[in-house]
């Protein structure tokens, strides 16, 4: 790390935050010889991890002005079929990556025009997409409403059990020798001479080298810090539920996005419904019309779900950056590195994460695949509209601008 200063063989590693980046970073750390403490204001994975779905969805989340997000999210599910098989062994634990692939569905002609055109798009970064007819798509799901119009295939595009990704990767993080302190806020991040130098929970303070901030949609709100290196990460809450097929004969095999929610089947019978986008805080409610919203999309889609029960309903909050994107890399205050603000993408790129703190810890390297997701894009970001207003402005304008 070039802020940090010459490290020991062996640091001392400090993650706040026990989902599956804070743990699959602990991990990856502990294999190159570091020691490393974990903590976590509850238990490991209970955070946006539990909540999460799974999804692997590199493709069909493709979107304009999101190519380096895009490849980021290629890089890291490529990776996802060795980490899960390496996780497995090291665990002895499984995690349920599934390869069926993921269907987006047009239930009318308007969709249809609509994905067809997302599709184009989509298909110009080389993505390994195919349109698929109703009869086709019916052919892989016969449960799907047969009004459908087709739907958009990605051969690529998998799940895995996020709950068993996070119930392994705490196994294997503790036969790797982390120490995990579960139940156990960080109430500051303690620092000297302008240097993160530990972590302060319940009146003691912990030394450590390095402090890796992995506290998702909580990142902001541990003290000690100058808000000038605080990362723009704020809660994005979502509802869910999980209704229970019979998983003999399950209504759906596949990943399926429907207009309003997408479906996950889970190979115990479990089919996970999300998830509303709402910019409420950490706001915990469980509420009618975001419940009514899943399941009138699900139902649109599947009409089948109407006789099955349902089996949990949770909320859980995304750790959304200002612009959506991660936040990985170095800060600019020596020794605390920063790996946040996932917002969906959490799960899938939680190889890639792993790999790239550990080898910026250990080796002083950044990984150039994080270049476009350091904390400065935020800096840089203001300073060319503070240029932008500048050159616009005249003499003695005041834009009243303040950094968030």
């Amino acid at each position: 790390m070039s802020k940090r200063g010459s490290l020991s063989p062996s640091p001392t590693v400090a993650i706040i935050g026990a989902g599956v980046i804070g743990l699959a970073t602990a991990w990856r750390l502990a294999q190159r010889g570091a020691k490393v403490i974990v903590f976590d204001k509850g238990t490991a994975g209970s955070g946006a991890t539990h909540a999460a779905a799974g999804m692997l969805a590199a493709h069909l989340e493709a979107e304009p002005r999101e190519e380096n997000l895009v490849a980021l999210n290629r890089a890291s599910q490529q990776l996802w079929p060795a980490f899960a098989e390496e996780l497995e062994a090291a665990s002895g634990l499984p995690v349920d990556l599934r390869t069926e692939g993921t269907f987006l569905l047009a239930l009318t002609g308007d969709d249809q025009s609509r994905l067809k055109h997302v599709l184009a798009f989509q298909k110009s970064l080389g993505l390994p997409l195919e349109w698929l007819t109703t009869a086709e798509v019916r052919k892989r799901e016969p449960y799907l409403t047969p009004t459908i119009s087709g739907a958009i295939f990605s051969p690529q595009d998998h799940q895995v059990d996020n709950r068993a990704v996070a119930v392994a990767l705490r196994a294997a993080v503790l036969k790797a020798g982390v120490t995990l302190r579960e139940n156990t806020p960080v109430e500051r991040i303690v620092t000297s001479d302008s240097r993160v130098t530990g972590v302060g929970i319940a009146g003691d303070t912990i030394a450590a080298d390095v402090v890796i901030l992995a506290a998702g949609a909580w990142s902001r709100s541990i003290d000690g810090l100058p808000k000038s290196v605080l990362p723009p990460v704020r809660p994005v809450k979502g509802q869910m539920l999980a209704l229970r097929m019979d998983p003999r004969a399950p209504l759906l095999s596949h990943v399926v996005w429907a207009p309003g929610a997408y479906l996950v089947p889970r190979k115990d019978g479990r089919l996970l419904i999300g998830a509303t986008v709402e910019e409420k805080g950490f706001d915990t409610n469980l509420t009618a019309g975001g419940q009514l919203a899943l399941l009138e999309a699900t139902w649109r889609a599947l009409p089948g779900i109407e006789e099955l029960p349902i089996d949990e309903m949770w909320v859980g909050f995304r750790p959304g950056s200002r612009d959506d994107a991660p936040i990985i890399g170095e800060s600019a205050m020596p020794g605390l590195v920063y790996a946040t603000g996932h917002y969906r993408n959490g799960i899938l790129l939680t190889p890639i994460t792993a790999d790239a703190i550990a080898t910026l810890v250990m080796d002083g390297k950044a990984d150039p695949r994080m270049n476009n997701f350091s904390f400065e894009r935020f800096a840089r970001l203001v300073s060319r509209i503070r240029s932008s207003h500048d050159l616009a402005a005249p003499s003695g304008a005041n834009f009243g601008f303040q950094g968030h």
